[in-house]
């Protein structure tokens, strides 16, 4: 069980931790220090065809090309000279890729990192700050020959997906405001299975239109009726989806039905019979779990009542009844969401910041999926606490007009505040069990790294 905290105890943490706010501001200072940094190099012999044009195909070219989604194509010298200063600015300030979440606090082993190194970073900077050098043709690597096919993301590691689920179709028109769709369709399970990992993906005409879908699990009771259990997944623009880990797992039940919830926003174009599809990876039959995870929106509390040119905080404060790892963190707002973060208060007073993500971009939400020696253990009694600020000033880019108040809701004129936390949930000899398994691992690591530099 999972209880949301209020009253004093809740009035006394929010007074703690209202120092967190100030971390904002630190973390974008940091930010420009590194801008100053990066090209500190000097007049090294980087070049665009050595140096810079693998750093783009390896992670930029897959949507900045002919054909894909970015307004920019970067896939010739001359497109990427002509747009080098951008370049610069997007990648020393880490708006590019688009990962956001902060680099100089919380746990940084993430999967699926899209991150650049500094030293790629460096590197892209010096060959702007050098005038863009074109370097040897020779030393080009081949053009990447990209398909237009509409792939799973996570079946380059997992391959095709085990099962397939689709809502029924739904027409976009051209102009308009939000709209929602909310059908109800069977599994198509003739059997319990166990699942490690989902991805949700709107159809190719349809990914500009779908603000977010979930697939939520309808459970058949003894009486004959369904019942919602829980959210199998989690979609919104630019998530790919979620691996879980290898000790939990989640139930897709014999004989249930999926309620789709779609939020569309028409964009320009009409989009025909658009369906939204969730990809299902089973674990083997006969498979069972040590431990079970699920999928939650967890709220946060107060009123977000954002005036022209105002700011406002929320926050919220959760305990289990027992023991738990947080598997992810996925921060969720519109336009005016500036930052979130995660910490926790663990029953002994200590305090630490598990995530935090200072410049949240509402066209790209990603799940920061911790890798599996990292992930958060929680023992019981432990406050998990979630943060949220907004920003409804003409300094917020994203914000398209600061003269308006803005509220909580559901359209995307409006602004939200919860976040998307996978929740393993442990009894208490699994919790010590992986603690103690995670210690020796640390110390076999360091007897080796000693054992090392004694040679």
């Amino acid at each position: 069980m999972v209880r949301n905290l209020s009253g004093s105890y809740v009035s006394w943490v929010a007074s703690v931790l209202y120092l967190v706010a100030f971390s904002v501001f630190s973390v974008e200072e940091g930010s420009a220090q590194t801008v100053r940094f990066a090209s500190d190099r000097g007049a090294e012999n980087v070049t665009f065809t050595k140096d810079v044009m693998p750093i783009l195909q390896e992670n930029c070219t897959s949507c900045h090309r002919e054909g894909s989604i970015a307004p920019i194509h970067l896939e010739t010298y001359e497109q990427a000279r002509r747009y080098s200063r951008r370049i610069r600015d997007k990648v020393v300030t880490r708006e590019m890729p688009p990962f956001h979440l902060d680099t100089d606090v919380g746990i940084q082993e993430i999967k699926g990192d899209w991150r650049l190194s500094k030293e790629e970073i460096e590197t892209i900077a010096t060959w702007v700050d050098n005038g863009s050098p074109r370097g040897d043709v020779a030393d080009m690597p081949s053009p990447v020959e990209w398909s237009d096919e509409l792939i799973w993301q996570l079946g380059e590691d997992l391959g095709p997906p085990d099962h397939v689920i689709k809502s029924k179709p739904f027409d976009v028109p051209a102009e308009g405001g939000d709209l929602w769709w909310r059908p109800i369709v069977g599994a198509g399970m003739d059997q319990d299975r166990y699942v490690k990992a989902f991805e949700t993906r709107p159809s190719r005409q349809g990914r500009e239109v779908v603000h977010h879908a979930i697939p939520r699990l309808q459970v058949l009771q003894e009486n004959g009726e369904y019942r919602r259990t829980a959210s199998l997944s989690e979609y919104a623009m630019g998530k790919i989806g979620e691996v879980l880990p290898l000790d939990a797992a989640r139930l897709l039940p014999k004989d249930s039905r999926i309620e789709w919830d779609a939020h569309y926003y028409p964009m320009g174009y009409d989009v025909q019979d658009d369906q939204v599809e969730l990809g299902i990876w089973f674990h083997p039959e006969g498979f069972e779990p040590e431990f079970i995870q699920d999928l939650r929106l967890y709220p946060l509390q107060g009123d977000i009542a954002l005036a022209p040119g105002g700011t406002a905080m929320t926050q919220g404060f959760f305990r289990w009844d027992h023991p738990v790892r947080i598997d992810s963190f996925q921060p969720h707002g519109h336009v005016q969401l500036h930052a979130k973060s995660m910490e926790v208060i663990y029953p002994d007073g200590k305090r630490e910041l598990l995530s935090m993500v200072t410049n949240f971009n509402a066209k790209w939400h990603h799940s920061y999926i911790y890798e599996d020696d990292v992930a958060p253990m929680l023992p019981e009694g432990s406050v998990l606490v979630v943060t949220a600020w907004y920003d409804n000033t003409a300094d917020n880019p994203l914000n398209p007009d600061p003269e308006v108040w803005k509220a909580r809701g559901s359209r995307t004129v409006d602004e939200m505040s919860h976040a998307w936390i996978a929740v393993t949930h442990l009894n208490q000899e699994g919790y010590e069990r992986i603690v103690s398994e995670r210690e020796a691992k640390k110390e076999a690591v360091t007897a080796a790294q000693e054992s090392g530099s004694r040679r």
